[in-house]
């Protein structure tokens, strides 16, 4: 479960997320955190959140965006507002550290989504990128539709895919998230 600040830490992406702000602190209205990015990240697969907006602000380094087909660079102290629905990826490019305030409204199960996928990572459940395998992810992805959803293929492909490899899924043992990533 989220509290202020614990850290979680993802050994495939080297990502590091303190919580700053859970959903219970705020009553659901926002979920904030300082996330650190390693030099020369990876780009992650673009994707999109429904029902939520977030605003970055640079602490410190250089945080590269993709967002409206357009990278963008910002540098210590640039903030930006993502609205809700508008395809994005972040990384860091640089070749030094980069530390980002990070807020989302409202915080839905986004921090338990976060959790999930780095306690994948952590037990060696996901590929070098981080990323899980496809059963993995129908589960996960379904659980958590309201908060984040891959930008390729549509939403409404991956509804058709992700609902037939579910039960297939559930069957294997997989769950969309897991007790132990969560205390």
């Amino acid at each position: 479960m989220a509290i202020s600040n614990k850290i979680i830490s993802n050994s495939k992406t080297g990502q590091v997320i303190r919580f700053i702000q859970t959903a219970k602190d705020s009553n659901g209205a926002l979920l904030e955190m300082e996330s650190g990015f390693d030099p020369k990240s990876k780009e992650p697969p673009a994707h999109y959140h429904p029902y939520q907006e977030e605003d970055f602000t640079v602490i410190s380094g250089e945080l590269t965006v993709k967002i409206n087909a357009q990278t963008i660079t910002l540098k210590k102290g640039d903030s930006l507002h993502i609205p809700r629905n508008k395809i994005h990826s972040m990384w860091n490019g640089s070749d030094s550290k980069t530390i980002v305030n990070w807020k989302v409204r409202p915080a839905m199960k986004s921090e338990n989504l976060l959790e999930t996928f780095t306690g994948l990572a952590n037990d060696n459940k996901t590929n070098e990128d981080g990323m899980p395998g496809i059963l993995q992810i129908a589960v996960t992805a379904k659980f958590f539709s309201d908060e984040f959803r891959l930008a390729k293929p549509p939403y409404a492909v991956q509804k058709i895919i992700f609902g037939i490899l579910n039960p297939f899924s559930f069957l294997m043992g997989y769950k969309p998230v897991y007790k132990a990533y969560l205390d």
